[in-house]
């Protein structure tokens, strides 16, 4: 505890002796009587020994408290100003540091959240899987039609993963969005046949951008307008200054438009059909909105959506 207290207050301790140096000098050099010099010393250095030994009291005291961890108490005198300085600089790290960890259970949550959506989903395809394989009725466009689900949907939890910790890597380049376009439908070209829907893909528009991201954000309207069309209908993909995208299904409730990007949110035919995960959208609109795109849904009950997607 001394040596911790000289470490601290060195300064002043050593301030002291050199002044008698000094002035002891000052009295020898001037041939001035030791006597005056003597007497002084004394009763300063009396004045000195109190005072140093108020200022160890009080330096002990404080180290006592602080090693104990009664913070109450110690903090009460910790009153200099670099003291309060400090404390001040202590709070807001404090503060920043329950900040971060309230974002991380947030994420946390969010993430266990999708997770268990994710493994929902994945569950439809496996157990029409297994059920084919049971009853021995395994087609080739059945089976090619859940395999592109399991992969649509596991795509969709590793890029969920990716923007959740911010390590998307965007490579902005001029892309065919047309060219881009036409080779996503033949990815789906399962469920057009399986649905027995039709598609017309009209105009070009070219535009730099991110070829992987943006084809991950149509794959998920797409699959969307896919999933939610009536047999035998048909899905129309306009380019020109932008994307539309139209289909004639069975719509969004006017309601639901509002919410229909935020994270979790099916909406009411997203639960009625047990076909949404709440997360597909949300991706789509962040992972556009970093690509600098908007997006834009419009929707009525049984008469089917657009979805019309632009430069800023």
């Amino acid at each position: 505890m001394i040596r911790a207290f000289f470490k601290e207050f060195r300064l002043w301790l050593l301030t002291f002796p050199a002044l008698v140096l000094a002035f002891l000098a000052t009295f020898y050099l001037y041939r001035l009587p030791l006597t005056y010099f003597w007497v002084s010393l004394a009763f300063v250095s009396l004045i000195a020994v109190i005072c140093y030994g108020l200022a160890f009291w009080q330096f002990y005291r404080k180290m006592a408290q602080l090693q104990s961890g009664q913070l109450e108490g110690s903090l009460s005198r910790l009153d200099r100003p670099s003291d309060r300085a400090y404390q001040n600089l202590l709070a807001q790290q404090e503060q920043q540091y329950k900040q971060e960890l309230l974002t991380y259970k947030s994420k946390e949550e969010d993430l266990a959240s999708v997770v268990q959506m994710w493994s929902h989903q994945m569950k439809v395809p496996l157990a029409a899987i297994d059920l084919m394989n049971q009853t021995g009725q395994v087609t080739k466009t059945d089976l090619d039609s859940q395999l592109l689900s399991l992969n649509h949907y596991l795509a969709n939890l590793l890029n969920y993963l990716k923007l959740s910790k911010q390590t998307s890597d965007f490579r902005f380049e001029e892309v065919a969005v047309r060219d881009l376009v036409v080779n996503l439908v033949k990815d789906y070209r399962v469920h057009f046949l399986q649905k027995e829907l039709s598609i017309q893909i009209d105009g070009e528009w070219a535009l730099k951008t991110d070829k992987k991201w943006l084809r991950f954000a149509l794959a998920q309207i797409l699959d969307n307008a896919i999933k939610y069309s009536q047999k035998g209908g048909s899905i129309t993909i306009s380019l020109s200054d932008g994307i539309i995208i139209r289909d004639q299904g069975i719509g969004i409730l006017a309601e639901d438009l509002p919410r229909i990007f935020e994270q979790g949110f099916t909406g009411y035919n997203g639960h009625e059909h047990q076909k949404a995960s709440g997360f597909g959208l949300y991706m789509t609109k962040s992972i556009l909105d970093q690509l600098e795109l908007i997006i834009d849904i419009k929707s009525q009950i049984d008469n089917g959506t657009q979805v019309t997607i632009r430069k800023k």
